[in-house]
């Protein structure tokens, strides 16, 4: 029972020892940092490694400590300083961190030791497991020195000055295994290796000496030679590499066959590229490895060779990229047999090696899983067919520069903007039955508008940016499923269709820019899903219809497409699809939530903005600008509550500003300059808090601008310019009675009252002065009748 109590006694005064220590760190160990900081405190500023400031070295920058021992286990001096021609290192500063178990030093220009092989030093260091070196000046055999960290697990030495063989001598291939607990070997700039992955790539090595020893990394599962300057057929020791599951040997002079390769049964990833490697078209070699998942073999020479492997290759693999492989003659695709079995397919490049044959649009079919199809730059021939049930999960298919035809009847999106074409749109396009979505904007299209073009399904038109000429009088009248129609910047004339009053589901209307004259459409104003209409810069004529204060500005989901299936990209030279001589690119992004976000363009707050997705629903505007509209604002334009930018400027409307603008709550818009306006300007527009941009310059507005709250507090000046009966202290010009009918009636009415009150007190002052002068006279008679 006593023993028990001087047990608890004991615990009880280390615990005590333990709060009143704190975290305080050992006091030689504090000594030996301070030794370190001014070696590394040139760029990377150890701030707070002072003992003034902070006197417990565990709390300093770059440092972790045993919670128990109060030892440190961990030191950062990551980057702290950088000289041209480097700087020598005393390793035995270390030496007092016995329990150090990870040591960061990168890029601090060290290029080794004070002492000969100095870096034995930190062999004394047993339980360090991390040593990163990285980024520094070191040479070669920096192995060798290293060889007694028995413990070391990661050892980084990327971005040093290795070249040329890095192990010389059987006497560092046995010092490397020695390293028996290394699991990270980093020798390279942004990699990582170990006795389970050896990362060797971005240096100049030119020969990789290991001899036999390699027999002995049994668990060696991943080596990266690659970007180095290797040359010669593969060695064949790297076919004893039973465990190997990734291999990079791409960027350096390799050549020959890959035949020592046909061992590796665990292997999963295998980047050959630019190389000179001899593919063959049938894989043999790899065929007999079951877990290949990733081939890389880009920029190497592929040969057709007889197989003497079974046909059916044991690999499914999900990864293939053999673009760009030299061949001495055409290839038929036929010959490349082993992809008809393979079933697993996300990523496919097969582009720039002169393939011939009929397009394997079966890669897409038996592949369901297949996102990124690239056959560019091949020569194959024949009718374009496209799968008929679409590979929902093809975010692209390349088939550029072949020798392609057909008539795709089933295409549903086609976007070629921005392609430089020329000349009319094609009849052809008139075949696209299942067309929805349509765009050739920014292209340098002329002549008319095919009648044909449109079909029931579309839903979304984009010509804009083009050189488009003719009517709209039998364009589109068709397209009962029409979202968007973007006609903008063309030479577009005539005037706005009576048919357009029915697109039911047209929601956004741009026809910016042209050659439109005659009245506004009154059919307009049966678009009750309109929600942005761009008439601006053309000739329109006449009064603006009151009816389109009745507009709902309904945000319609169908702004948004929602449709995903193939990214094409086309640019074949002998192509006659759609009539074109050099068909462009054209393109249907499919995004995991299976839509394809619309994007338009609209002039608003005093810039041009692009909207889609989600903004696009939200937003509403009309801009009826830089025409020539005659007649007053409508009132009911003020019932329009869902509109963000209205702009009715360079017109010659004229009359007032309508009150009822003060409930267009949403209203973040509003340019009413150079018009012929006249009167005041509401004082009820200050109650439109959402208003950012606000401009009624060059009218002929009188009286009192807005009070200064609000948003009206936030413009100046220049909202109001071209007004010369405007008044305000904002316009450095005192109201004065004159200047406002208000003013001027108030002044009247008081002055009249002034009138009446002084004839009143007249009269008054008169009869009593009268009656006064009258009882004086006739009471000095009395007293003296003789006066």
């Amino acid at each position: 029972m006593m023993e028990l109590k001087w047990v608890w006694f004991i615990r009880i005064t280390v615990m005590s020892l333990l709060l009143v220590l704190g975290d305080a760190c050992l006091e030689h160990e504090r000594i030996a940092l301070l030794q370190l900081k001014p070696f590394f405190n040139h760029y990377y500023e150890l701030y707070n490694w002072d003992e003034v400031k902070v006197s417990d070295c565990c709390r300093w920058e770059g440092i972790e400590c045993n919670t128990t021992t109060r030892r440190i286990i961990g030191l950062s001096l990551n980057s702290g300083r950088y000289d041209d021609e480097g700087w020598y290192l005393n390793a035995s500063i270390f030496l007092p961190f016995v329990e150090l178990k990870s040591l960061y030093m990168p890029a601090n220009a060290i290029a080794g030791c004070i002492e000969n092989e100095g870096f034995r030093w930190l062999s004394k260091l047993s339980n360090l497991k991390t040593l990163d070196l990285s980024g520094n000046s070191l040479k070669n055999n920096i192995m060798f020195h290293l060889s007694g960290l028995s413990s070391l697990k990661t050892l980084r030495l990327s971005g040093n000055s290795l070249e040329e063989k890095l192990l010389h001598t059987q006497d560092d291939v046995r010092k490397l295994q020695q390293l028996t607990h290394l699991e990270e070997l980093y020798l390279d700039l942004d990699a990582f290796s170990s006795l389970t992955e050896l990362y060797m790539s971005g240096n100049e090595l030119k020969d990789f000496v290991i001899h036999e020893g390699c027999c002995n990394l049994k668990k060696l599962e991943v080596l990266d030679l690659s970007w180095n300057t290797f040359e010669g057929m593969l060695p064949n020791y790297l076919g004893n590499l039973n465990s190997l599951r990734e291999l990079d040997v791409s960027g350096n002079h390799f050549s020959g066959n890959l035949t020592p390769l046909s061992n590796l049964t665990s292997l999963r990833l295998l980047s050959l590229s630019t190389n000179h490697f001899q593919i063959p078209t049938s894989l043999a070699p790899l065929a007999n490895l079951p877990n290949l998942k990733v081939l890389y073999a880009d920029g190497n020479k592929m040969v057709m060779k007889p197989s003497f492997h079974p046909s059916l290759p044991k690999f499914q693999l999900k990864f293939i990229s053999l673009s760009n492989c030299i061949t001495s003659q055409q290839l038929s695709f036929e010959l490349l047999s082993f992809l008809y079995n393979q079933y697993d397919l996300r990523y496919v490049d097969l582009s720039e090696n002169n393939f011939s044959g009929t397009l394997p649009v079966w890669l897409l079919e038996n592949n369901t899983k297949l996102e990124y199809l690239i056959l560019r730059g091949n020569a194959f021939s024949g009718l374009l067919f496209l799968p008929s049930a679409p590979n929902l999960n093809a975010t692209l298919v390349d088939i550029s520069d072949n020798k392609l035809q057909g008539n795709l009847s089933s295409l549903e999106t086609l976007a070629l903007s921005n392609k430089s074409f020329e000349g009319s749109i094609p009849m052809e396009f008139c075949n696209l039955y299942r067309l929805q979505f349509l765009d050739l904007s920014q292209n340098n299209l002329s002549g008319s508008i095919p009648s044909c073009i449109s079909h029931p399904l579309t839903e979304h038109v984009h010509l804009h940016g083009n050189r488009l000429s003719g009517s709209l009088s039998l364009v589109f009248y068709n397209s009962s499923s029409l979202v968007t129609l973007h006609l903008s910047r063309n030479n577009l004339s005539g005037s706005i269709p009576k048919w357009i009053g029915t697109l039911s589901l047209l929601s956004v209307l741009l026809l910016k820019d042209n050659h439109l004259h005659g009245r506004i459409s009154v059919q307009l104003c049966n678009l009750y899903s309109l929600s942005i209409l761009d008439l601006s810069q053309n000739m329109f004529s006449g009064p603006i219809p009151s009816c389109l204060g009745n507009l709902t500005h309904t945000m319609q989901r169908n702004k948004i497409l929602q449709h995903g299936i193939y990214e094409l990209l086309s640019e074949n030279d002998e192509s006659t699809i759609f009539g074109l001589s050099k068909l462009g690119r054209f393109r249907n992004f499919y995004y995991p939530d299976s839509y394809m976000e619309e994007w338009i363009e609209f002039t608003t707050k005093s810039g041009f903005y692009s909207y889609g997705g989600y903004i696009l629903e939200d937003m509403a505007g009309i801009d009826l600008s830089s025409n020539k509209l005659t007649g007053q604002i409508p009132p009911e334009v003020g019932n329009l509550s869902e509109i963000h930018s209205l702009n009715l400027s360079h017109n010659n409307l004229i009359g007032v500003i309508p009150s009822s603008f003060s409930k267009l709550k949403q209203l973040e818009s509003l340019d009413l300059s150079y018009k012929n306006l006249t009167d005041e300007i509401p004082n009820q527009l200050v109650e439109l808090n959402s208003l950012e941009v606000f401009s009624v310059a060059h009218n002929n507005l009188s009286g009192s601008i807005p009070e200064p709250k609000a948003q009206f507090g936030t413009f100046d000046e220049t909202s109001y310019e071209g007004n010369p009966f405007l008044c305000g202290p904002m316009l450095h010009k005192i109201c004065s009675k004159t200047d406002s009918p208000s003013t001027v009636s108030t002044a009247s009415n008081d002055d009249e009252e002034e009138s009446l009150l002084d004839m009143y007190v007249f009269r008054v002052s008169f009869l009593v002065s009268y009656a006064v002068m009258l009882v004086t006279t006739l009471a000095v008679l009395y007293i003296n009748p003789y006066w």
